[in-house]
């Protein structure tokens, strides 16, 4: 009686157990916790990604604005747009009748805000560029009259065409936003920036740029003539084109949405191994063989924040060792000097450029 009682328990047990099953590791209910373990997903800020859709969006309108006259030279505008968004100034060289002018003005074009134009010449005075003080003869005081650069793009053409006198008086406005005259300073509104042409050419009547002035441009461009294909694009486009260039351009970009991306620009990531891999590149110019002159703090700084605005157009909130070989032959090309020896050789700056790149060791 005692054993069928046991049995009868045993299989009520059994079919509970069915019914109610044991909470064993396989079919436990996960318990949430509030401990900082279990919290810790929870907590990250996804606020301090840089929304940079905005910026990609308008930096498409103005390429597509710019290819209605402009045929090819992607790197260039490429370059000029980098150079926008890391508040620099930018030298263009090239032979004449390669769109240099016409480029630098549609560029202007995209962008809401003044512009002027500076055309260089042996007797450009300073005063012809930053303005002078003039006679009021009502009030028999004298009043600062603003010259051309009190813009916000400025197109300078041939620069090399004026006196070291002149190229002087560009040294203040193109490193501290400012003018001084008679003691006076006068700040630049922002946008700031100063598109200057050279012809490598033509030497007579031209002077060559001081290394302070060059210093002072983020991007030296060499603008090369078009390959047999574009040369035949741009037959055509002017052939069928029915308006002025400037007619066909229409500004993209107001001066609060480029203080915006600018912003933006200054955001995005940088790694400490990133910035090793420049200040090698520069320290290691200062020493290379092969140059009289290396690179300055000015041009790794100038290399850091070009890399930051050519992540940032590709749409990348951090910058990666192939943003910094994009940007590193328009930054050092101008600034380093070749020895006498290797320059008597035919050997150029891009040449030395290469190999500092290559013996410095890439970041991972």
């Amino acid at each position: 009686m005692e054993e069928e009682y046991k049995n009868t328990e045993n299989q009520e047990n059994m079919q509970n157990e069915a019914e109610n099953p044991v909470n064993t590791p396989q079919n436990q209910p996960e318990i949430q916790s509030n401990s900082p373990e279990n919290t810790e997903n929870d907590d990250i800020d996804f606020k301090n990604r840089i929304p940079l859709e905005e910026l990609r969006q308008t930096v498409a309108q103005l390429k597509s604005e710019l290819a209605k006259v402009i045929v090819s030279q992607h790197e260039f505008i490429d370059l000029l747009i980098v150079a926008l968004l890391a508040d620099g100034h930018v030298l263009i060289e090239g032979v004449p009748g390669i769109a240099k002018t016409i480029t630098a003005k549609l560029f202007a074009r995209t962008l809401d805000t003044a512009f002027s134009r500076i055309q260089f010449t042996p007797d450009l005075m300073p005063s012809d560029v930053l303005g002078t003080s003039v006679l009021n003869m009502k009030s028999s005081t004298f009043e600062f009259k603003k010259g051309p650069i009190f813009s916000n793009i400025v197109l300078i053409d041939e620069i090399n065409r004026a006196p070291a006198k002149t190229q002087a008086a560009l040294f203040e406005v193109m490193e501290e936003r400012q003018v001084t005259i008679d003691g006076k300073e006068y700040t630049m509104q922002p946008p700031f920036m100063v598109l200057a042409t050279q012809n490598p050419i033509e030497q007579e009547g031209t002077y060559a740029l001081p290394e302070a002035q060059l210093d002072r441009f983020l991007f030296k461009i060499n603008v090369d003539y078009p390959n047999l294909e574009d040369e035949v694009a741009i037959l055509k486009t002017h052939h069928e084109r029915k308006k002025k260039p400037l007619e066909l351009i229409n500004a993209v970009l107001k001066p609060e949405q480029l203080a915006t991306f600018r912003e933006q620009t200054r955001a995005v990531l940088i790694e400490e191994k990133i910035l090793n891999y420049i200040a090698e590149i520069i320290v290691k110019s200062r020493t290379h063989p092969h140059l009289y002159l290396g690179g300055s703090p000015r041009a790794s700084l100038a290399i850091m924040n070009a890399s930051k605005a050519f992540a940032a157009i590709n749409g990348r909130d951090f910058v990666t060792p192939e943003d910094v070989k994009q940007v590193v032959k328009p930054v050092l090309a101008h600034r380093i000097i070749l020895s006498p020896e290797r320059e008597m050789e035919g050997m150029t700056p891009e040449t030395v450029i290469d190999m500092l790149v290559q013996a410095v060791e890439i970041p991972r």
